[in-house]
């Protein structure tokens, strides 16, 4: 079955009529109304089939319970969260870098507003001493903060393909906020720190050809 069937399947199984068969999720139960518990458990209950994980799913719908917004509301929310999930899962599967943590955080920086092409550049990339899951988490962090999209991946990027440790990497949200705190504009924050990590990268690269000679010199 391909994956559009399957997601039509699993729409078909948010009937009313047969989610509210479903238990609710034990985090849902007594703080979720009997009816938003249902259609939830149904999409967890097809998260798990699809091997996507809830946790996304329950923690969308808890928020939205917070801030006191309509059933409805939350509802379409948390079929947001899972369509990134999936989407996440799917890319992420061709890089096999598709564990749990990396499809929540590939969901996390889709939702910042990172697109599938953006998470697989950023999942290919990453390597052993800068995982996905990081990287990915950086990204949507950055982009929340409002760093444009482009911007945002060449940042990351660039710090990974520098050899930085994986704390240069992950201290890129908080260079930026102090940028931004001082008057530059996120981009041109961002912009900085990536010219900063090509930098660092150039004379490695220098260093390496250095290494290699010339294969057509004797």
């Amino acid at each position: 079955m391909t994956r559009q069937a399957r997601l039509l399947a699993l729409t078909i199984l948010l009937a009313p009529g047969l989610v509210a068969q479903r238990p609710a999720d034990a985090r849902l139960a007594g703080r979720v109304p009997a009816s938003l518990a249902a259609a939830v458990t149904a999409l967890l209950d097809s998260a798990a089939a699809l091997g996507l994980p809830g946790t996304p799913l329950v923690d969308k719908t808890l928020e939205g319970v917070a801030k006191g917004a309509p059933a409805e509301r939350i509802l379409v929310a948390v079929r947001t969260v899972f369509g990134h999930l999936d989407q996440a899962a799917a890319v992420l599967a061709e890089t096999g870098n598709a564990s749990a943590d990396a499809v929540e955080a590939g969901e996390f920086a889709m939702a910042a507003g990172l697109s599938a092409s953006d998470i697989a550049e950023i999942a290919r990339t990453a390597d052993r001493t800068h995982p996905a899951v990081t990287a990915l988490q950086v990204a949507g962090t950055l982009r929340a903060l409002g760093v444009p999209r482009a911007e945002t991946v060449a940042l990351v990027l660039a710090t990974i393909r520098s050899g930085r440790p994986v704390g240069e990497l992950a201290r890129l949200p908080g260079q930026v906020q102090a940028a931004m705190a001082g008057g530059v504009p996120p981009a041109a924050a961002a912009a900085g720190l990536e010219r900063a990590a090509a930098a660092h990268l150039a004379p490695q690269l220098r260093r390496q050809g250095q290494g290699q000679g010339n294969p057509h010199k004797p």
